[in-house]
């Protein structure tokens, strides 16, 4: 369905990001990868999108706290495949404290990466999907961006933002061809995840499954993860012909954590 068209994906080297660029890659898009880590890796998972998908493939360094890099990697997408089709605002950062001991730079951190880079990348990529009359939109936002928790402070404040973001981006886009939606993934199996689990079960001496549902069961019903490439899916079907008129919606995808 996305032949000939070019996606970029904002925190793309691993993780959520990763997955989703494979997904649309799959489906014929072309992709700019963005990201940091280890250069070889990453040149590794950009030539492998090629060749496994038969596909062009290219990578952005961008610092995403920084709009003036982001509008050069919008730019730079532009140039390089002729247009930008389908944006994901995947990239975040986390940090964990309680209001008055959160760090003021982790906050202006947090809200520059998870929210404003967002704005940032909207706004430069927007004029170009306007003029072609066809875009999608895709945030990844989070069931934070829904409901809280605590000592999440910033983060928490960044998703209810780019929820808010993108009923925005969808009501003025309406009808200049151009989508935008959010979804809001709730535990995800991350390996930092795994680590995490790995750990509770060592400490406490039961099994890793146990474990697992132990803190499942802290947000959701579900004893089961979502996995990065069921995110990569619902992206690729909000960037098809077949959702052309759902838009400004926050799909939650989460193992019912937001239903109780």
């Amino acid at each position: 369905m996305l032949k000939g068209k070019t996606a970029l994906v904002t925190g793309s080297t691993s993780g959520i990001g990763l997955a989703t660029a494979r997904a649309l890659a799959a489906d014929g898009a072309n992709i700019m990868l963005n990201g940091f880590g280890d250069k070889d890796a990453i040149e590794k998972e950009r030539a492998g999108l090629e060749k496994e998908f038969g596909i062009k493939a290219s990578y952005s360094a961008a610092d995403m706290s920084k709009p003036g890099e982001i509008a050069e990697m919008v730019a730079a997408t532009e140039k390089q495949f002729g247009a930008l089709d389908v944006l994901v605002n995947n990239a975040g950062i986390q940090f964990v404290a309680n209001i008055e001991d959160f760090p003021v730079e982790r906050w202006d951190a947090i809200i520059a990466i998870n929210l404003s880079s967002s704005f940032h990348t909207i706004r430069a990529a927007m004029p170009g999907m306007k003029a072609r009359k066809w875009g999608r939109i895709v945030n990844i936002a989070s069931a934070h961006g829904l409901v809280a928790s605590a000592q999440k402070v910033a983060y928490v404040a960044a998703k209810h933002g780019i929820v808010g973001l993108t009923k925005v981006v969808a009501i003025e886009a309406a009808n200049a061809g151009v989508t935008c939606n959010a979804i809001c993934p709730g535990w995800v199996l991350t390996p930092l995840v795994q680590k995490q689990i790995d750990d509770r079960a060592k400490a406490s001496g039961k099994s890793v499954r146990e474990e697992e549902i132990a803190l499942l069961s802290e947000k959701q019903p579900m004893h089961q993860f979502t996995k990065p490439e069921n995110i990569g899916a619902l992206t690729v079907f909000l960037a098809s012909d077949a959702a052309a008129s759902i838009t400004g919606s926050a799909y939650s995808i989460d193992g019912g954590w937001v239903a109780q």
